[in-house]
């Protein structure tokens, strides 16, 4: 019987990296206009500054995936986390604008290492019928981290401006020993022990996570097999087969790092950046009531992701995005005329409506985000690359989603003074549209399949949803037949 304890005691631990990236995310947004005026930066270093963090992740996110298939899982996710402290420490005592720099750069490493590998940790020891639950959990993570930085934010901003942005980044230190017990505690990716042919222990971990000996053993059975441990193929694999892939690697890559980045270009690190700015845009003066209104956003995206948790086994992957592509393609137009009405009800009766409407739309937007795309994007890289690729292609789509949300970050600021906050908005609503799109044509359905058999079917170039339909025939046939 498969203990579910065990297994969420791995996947939570797994999953703590991603609350320091949301609460750096989250406090970064309020702790820079403390920033600004203290060290008297400039609003291109400020862009720099914020979006810098997203484009330097590429770095860790490039050796993650190499170094999780030479020392493990585990180990590559403790070291992300020991960077990633080594950073916010620079940055918590930074003098100058050079050194807070050094400190971001050291922590978008970190970020880049260890959040690259934790998703196809948590994939690689979950069965198939909880697997999207349990690889949804750093998005939980995130948005636990997220609100974390905004309640941070609002709690620390009566205090002189001088101290008040150091306290801020510098509680997201404490984690740090706490992080760095649990590695000692949880077991490596059994399907990393086969590639490792270190059999015993992979069968160890599975009586663990996949129930009884007969399922362990076809379990293991099964991961030889898409290893190929026992036969001439166990050369390690390359970057070189992802940069030249075959027609079915090309197809994975399309949707496994595709859908990574329509995760970023819609916005969404903007919305949590900036929200600040785009609240003052929509007409709120007081800065304790702009942070105030965060809260309400961070509490917001933590709240609706539970729906993704509680459903995503169920009813499937590509439901839950259809339904968040949609609702945010909505909600980001209604935030754009929200924003763009302002200065015509400024003044009027009609400017609380206007505030109502942007704070609103910014929650339905973050909402509908943490429904599917901010979850199901981590389930779905972590779960659609063959084993012997799957550490590098899920760390290549962490750089394309990581670089898309600097590239969005770093020149918000820029855009909004070219085209307006309302423009910025439509145009990331209008590339929501085209997420619903690629969301019907690229993205396979993968719900309750074996990360072997989504691994089969995509080789074999077969609709996943019509595979389906063909092993429900053929389980109602042989019901019939007893």
């Amino acid at each position: 019987m498969v203990d579910k304890k065990f297994l969420y005691f791995c996947a939570t631990f797994a999953s703590l990296n991603f609350i320091l990236l949301g609460y750096d995310i989250g406090v970064m947004s309020g702790a820079i206009l403390y920033i600004k005026r203290d060290l008297h930066i400039t609003e291109v270093q400020q862009e720099i500054f914020i979006g810098c963090l997203s484009i330097i992740s590429l770095i860790g996110g490039l050796i993650g995936g190499p170094t999780s298939d030479s020392i493990g899982r585990k180990w590559t996710m403790g070291i992300g986390a020991v960077i990633f402290q080594a950073g916010a420490v620079v940055m918590t005592f930074a003098p100058s604008f050079p050194i807070l720099m050094l400190g971001r750069l050291v922590t978008g490493v970190g970020i880049g290492f260890g959040a690259s590998i934790s998703a196809v940790y948590i994939a690689e020891v979950s069965p198939a019928v909880s697997r999207g639950t349990l690889v949804s959990l750093p998005e939980i993570c995130i948005n636990v981290g997220i609100l974390l930085g905004y309640i941070s934010n609002f709690a620390f901003s009566g205090l002189p401006q001088h101290y008040n942005w150091r306290i801020m980044l510098g509680v997201g230190i404490l984690p740090a020993v706490f992080i760095g017990i649990t590695f000692y505690m949880i077991p490596e990716s059994p399907r990393w022990l086969v590639m490792q042919n270190r059999l015993e222990e992979a069968r160890s971990v599975l009586l663990k996570v996949s129930g009884k000996g007969e399922v362990v053993e076809q379990r293991l059975k099964e991961i030889e097999e898409a290893a190929r441990v026992d036969t001439s193929c166990e050369k390690k694999a390359s970057y070189r087969e992802i940069l030249c892939p075959s027609p079915a690697v090309r197809r994975m890559l399309a949707a496994g790092c595709g859908i990574m980045i329509f995760q970023q270009i819609t916005g969404t690190d903007a919305t949590v950046y900036y929200s600040p700015t785009i609240f003052k845009n929509a007409g709120i003066k007081s800065e304790k009531k702009i942070l105030a209104a965060t809260v309400a956003v961070g509490f917001t995206k933590t709240m609706f992701i539970l729906v993704a948790i509680f459903s995503i086994d169920k009813v499937g992957r590509k439901v839950l995005l259809y339904v968040s592509t949609i609702g945010m393609t909505v909600c980001l137009a209604v935030l754009g005329m929200a924003l763009a009405l302002q200065k015509h009800l400024s003044g009027t009766v009609m400017q609380k409506f206007g505030i109502g409407l942007a704070i609103f739309a910014v929650c339905g937007n973050v909402a509908f985000f943490s429904v599917g795309m901010g979850p199901i994007c981590w389930v779905l890289s972590s779960e659609i690359f063959p084993l012997r690729l799957r550490a590098k292609a899920t760390a290549l789509g962490q750089v394309g989603g990581r670089v898309s949300s600097g590239l969005v970050s770093m020149t918000f600021l820029s855009l909004t003074r070219a085209i307006s906050v309302a423009g910025a908005f439509f145009l990331f609503s209008a590339l929501s549209a085209i997420a619903v799109v690629f969301v019907k044509v690229c993205v396979p359905e993968t719900k309750g399949k074996t990360l072997e058999e989504i691994e089969m079917m995509l080789r074999g170039g077969q609709k996943l949803d019509q595979a389906d339909e063909e092993s429900v025939k053929t389980k109602q046939e042989l019901e019939l037949k007893s």
